[in-house]
C-alpha cells in the first residue's frame, strides 16, 4: 500500500490543508464533549437534575450515540462515498446542537446529545477513512498524529471557551456555537476536500458483502487485539473526562479555573501526538506505543496506591500523575488505531466503522460506569484506570501473541512462522 497521497487526492488538497481539515472533523467532538464540562451544574440547576452522577448523563448520551452510530457509516461509504455521508452526519450534528439549545427538559436534552453523538460518528468514521485512503503503514501513524495534535488543542480551549460563554450567558449557547463551528466545517469540506474513495474500491451494499466486511474485520487478530485495547483504555479516559468537575470542584475545591487544570492535561496530551509524529516512523509504532502502555499501567498502580493511603492525594502529586497519564494516551491512541487500521485498505470504511463503534462503544460504557461510581474519593477512578489498562495490556499481548516492543520485519517473521504452524486458525 503507497504511503504517499494519492494523485486524486493530491492534486486539489495541499498535505497540510488535508490533515487541518480532518483534525478540524474530528474536532467537532472533542468540542461537543469538553465544551460542555463548566456547564454541567447549571444544566443540572436550570433542568432539574437531582444528583451530581445524573449530570454525566449529558456526557454518556452523547458518547454513546457516536459510539453506537459508528458501525452504520462505515458499510455506507464503501459504496456511496465518503463525502455523501460525511455531509449526511454533519447536517445531523448541526441540527442536533441547535436543537439542544432549545431543550424543555433534561430527557429531551438527552435525546439531542445523543442524536448530535450520532451526527460526529461520521465525523470519526470518515475521517479515519479518508486517511486510510491517502496513507499506508508508518506514515498513516505520523498524519493521524498531526491530527491528533491539532485535534488536541480542542481539549485545551474548549473548556475554557465553556467557563467564558457562562459567565456572560447560559448554556444553551454553548450548543449553538457547536452548531456554529459545524456548519463553518461543512462549507469547508463542500468547498474543498475530493471524494477520496476510488471507484475501483467501491464494495456493494449487500448483506453477504457486508458481512464478509465485518468477517475481514473481526477475524484479523491484531486488528481485534488492538481495537479492544483502544476500548479500555478509552474507558479510562472518558471516565475521567466524565468525573472531570466533581473531582476538581468537590474533591480538591479549586472552583470554576478548574477548566485551567484539565487543559493541561490535554497539552501533554497534544505534545505527546507531536512527538509521536516525529518519531515514529524511525522508531516505530510498537515500539512507541506499547512503551507507553507499560508506563501507563505503571502509573495507574501508583494513583490507585496514592488514593488508597492518602484517600484524597496532595493536589500536586495527583496533578503529576494525571498529566503524564494523559501523556501516554498521545502515543497510545494514534499508534493502536494505525496498528488495527494498516492490514484492512481494501475494507478502510467498514474497518474504520468496526473499529470506532467497538472502541467508542465500549469504552463510553465503561467510561460511564467508572463515572457512576463516583463516591467523593478517587479510588473509583484510578481503580477503574488500573484494571483497564492491565486488560488493554492483556489483548495487546493477544494481538501481538506475546510480544512486545518487536520491529516490524521481526513482527512479520513471527506471525509467517505462527501461521504456517497453525493453518487452520
Amino acid at each position: 500500500m503507497s504511503e504517499a497521497l494519492r494523485p486524486s487526492a493530491a492534486q486539489r488538497l495541499p498535505y497540510w490543508e488535508l490533515v487541518t481539515m480532518i483534525a478540524s472533523l474530528m474536532a467537532l467532538n472533542a468540542a461537543a464533549i469538553d465544551i460542555l464540562i463548566p456547564a454541567l451544574q447549571e444544566i443540572g440547576a436550570t433542568l432539574g437534575v437531582e444528583t451530581e452522577n445524573q449530570r454525566q448523563l449529558a456526557i454518556s448520551a452523547y458518547i454513546l450515540g457516536f459510539g453506537g452510530a459508528q458501525i452504520v457509516y462505515g458499510p455506507l461509504s464503501d459504496r456511496f462515498g465518503r463525502r455523501p455521508m460525511l455531509f449526511v452526519g454533519l447536517a445531523i450534528y448541526v441540527a442536533a446542537s441547535f436543537c439542544a439549545a432549545m431543550s424543555p427538559s433534561f430527557g429531551a436534552l438527552l435525546f439531542f446529545r445523543c442524536m448530535q453523538g450520532i451526527g460526529a460518528a461520521a465525523t470519526r468514521v470518515l475521517a479515519t477513512s479518508i486517511v486510510r485512503d491517502c496513507f499506508g503503514g508508518a506514515r498513516m501513524a505520523s498524519v493521524m498524529s498531526l491530527v491528533m495534535m491539532v485535534f488536541m488543542t480542542i481539549p485545551i480551549i474548549a473548556p475554557n471557551i465553556g467557563v467564558a460563554i457562562m459567565a456572560f450567558g447560559s448554556w444553551q449557547e454553548i450548543f449553538v456555537l457547536n452548531g456554529l463551528f459545524a456548519a463553518l466545517v461543512t462549507f469547508w469540506v463542500a468547498l474543498r476536500l475530493p471524494e477520496t474513495l476510488h471507484p475501483e474500491d467501491r464494495r456493494p451494499l449487500t448483506l453477504r458483502a457486508t458481512a464478509e466486511s465485518f468477517r475481514i474485520v473481526l477475524g484479523n487478530r491484531r486488528t481485534l487485539g488492538y481495537s479492544l485495547a483502544t476500548a479500555l483504555i478509552l474507558g479510562g479516559l472518558f471516565g475521567f473526562i466524565n468525573q472531570a468537575e466533581q473531582v476538581y470542584t468537590g474533591i480538591f475545591g479549586i472552583g470554576p479555573l478548574f477548566t485551567l487544570y484539565f487543559s493541561a492535561s490535554a497539552l501533554f496530551m497534544a505534545a505527546a501526538s507531536l512527538t509521536n509524529s516525529r518519531l515514529v516512523e524511525r522508531i516505530g509504532m510498537r515500539r512507541l506505543s506499547h512503551g507507553a502502555l507499560c508506563i501507563f499501567v505503571l502509573l495507574s498502580a501508583l494513583q490507585f496506591l496514592a488514593a488508597a493511603i492518602f484517600g484524597v492525594p496532595p493536589l500536586p502529586l495527583f496533578l503529576v500523575l494525571i498529566i503524564v497519564s494523559f501523556g501516554m494516551f498521545g502515543f497510545i491512541f494514534t499508534n493502536f488505531n494505525a496498528l488495527a487500521m494498516d492490514p484492512l485498505g481494501h475494507v478502510a470504511g467498514t474497518a474504520s466503522s468496526v473499529l470506532g463503534f467497538m472502541q467508542t462503544l465500549g469504552g463510553g460504557i465503561l467510561g460511564a460506569l467508572i463515572g457512576a461510581g463516583f463516591d467523593g474519593t478517587l479510588r473509583p477512578l484510578f481503580g477503574g484506570f488500573l484494571v483497564l489498562s492491565l486488560g488493554s495490556l492483556v489483548c495487546v499481548l493477544v494481538a501481538e501473541r506475546g510480544r512486545l516492543f518487536a520491529r516490524p520485519r521481526e513482527v512479520h517473521a513471527h506471525l509467517a512462522e505462527a501461521e504456517a504452524q497453525a493453518p487452520a486458525e
